[in-house]
């Protein structure tokens, strides 16, 4: 059994990828354990991932750089998701 995805509002009204397009695919990928599947359809879901688990970690625990450490990993998942979005644009002309 398959889960139903969510539709995309931007796809739906301008027939274009947003940079979220691909998340859900990504999780459920991942979540059968398909990595290279779940990497290819949007790379920054396992670094996502991870960094929530040290967010959470650093909440319970006040690692002593971990503010930084966050503050520098989110700033690089935005960096991939951009990346990875403009690649889709040039690649697929999404455009």
């Amino acid at each position: 059994m398959e889960i139903p995805l969510l539709p995309c509002p931007a796809k739906h009204f301008f027939h274009i990828d947003c940079p979220g397009c691909g998340l859900q695919r990504s999780i459920l990928a991942l979540l059968k354990g398909d990595f290279v599947e779940s990497l290819s359809v949007y790379p920054a879901t396992i670094l996502i991932f991870v960094l929530l688990v040290y967010t959470a970690l650093h909440l319970k625990f006040d690692f002593k750089q971990g503010a930084a450490i966050i503050k520098w990993g989110y700033a690089g998942c935005v960096a991939v998701i951009v990346g990875f979005y403009i690649y889709k644009m040039i690649t697929h002309k999404l455009i």
